[in-house]
């Protein structure tokens, strides 16, 4: 006699299970270095409390994520209908007598140039609620991941004396070279106001977003490899 109370439940994935949960390599009290303009270390600052508490949870960040893309989608498609598509009035043929199949319209979805059955229409919403804490959970895990894997660069200021693209160029140059990036990797730039002289100097390179430190999300953190921010800016993130 089977036993349902018995059965056996089939074991569950460890690697889907391990990244449940699991809590980052940070702590509270952890410190990140601080750099200048030139690439050199010139201190330490403290990382904030909920990104050292924050711990890895797959299922919400990816979650945050899809509704983050989704709030994005327009939803300007629109196909027409049947009864949307101009002509069609007049009964093509009697019913009986001509030895055709009856229609009532050459508009029908099984006509050339009729409506089409089922397709998309502008009236549709893609937007999906999140709440406020699930997207700064979800937030605080993806930098407390990228801290743990040295992807977030805290620099005491950053300013450039005039709009120039070489400089800027120079300026991820000598990061590179002090090997707190990696070359041809995209790298999102977090300005307190998103214009001026270091915005404009980084818009021609093709691997650089600049954003408004305050607009900034889940999913801006996951599209890009690094985040350069200043101390003040890194304070304020969550």
């Amino acid at each position: 006699m089977n036993n349902k109370n018995t059965a056996r439940r089939s074991p569950k994935d460890p690697a889907k299970e391990g990244l449940r949960g699991v809590s980052s390599t940070l702590h509270v009290g952890m410190k990140i270095k601080v750099y200048n303009m030139e690439a050199k270390q010139v201190s330490e600052t403290d990382v904030p409390k909920a990104i050292a508490d924050a711990s890895w949870n797959s299922d919400l960040v990816h979650q945050v994520a899809v509704s983050l893309l989704a709030n994005k989608r327009r939803g300007t498609a629109h196909s027409k209908g049947r009864g949307d598509v101009r002509g069609g009035g007049k009964k093509p043929w009697r019913q009986k007598g001509t030895g055709r199949a009856r229609h009532g319209s050459i508009r029908s979805p099984i006509w050339r140039g009729g409506g089409v059955v089922h397709g998309p229409t502008n009236e549709r919403d893609y937007s999906k609620k999140i709440n406020k804490k699930m997207r700064r959970k979800a937030l605080q895990a993806v930098l407390a991941k990228k801290i743990a894997d040295n992807e977030i660069v805290v620099f005491d200021n950053m300013t450039f004396k005039e709009i120039k693209t070489k400089e800027a160029a120079s300026f991820l140059k000598k990061l590179e070279n002090a090997s707190l990036m990696k070359p041809r990797k995209t790298k999102t730039v977090l300005l307190e106001k998103p214009r001026g002289n270091v915005a404009l100097s980084f818009r021609n390179i093709p691997s650089i977003k600049v954003l408004d430190a305050r607009n900034f999300n889940t999913l801006d953190a996951l599209e890009s490899k690094y985040v350069l921010l200043t101390e003040k800016l890194f304070h304020g993130l969550v």
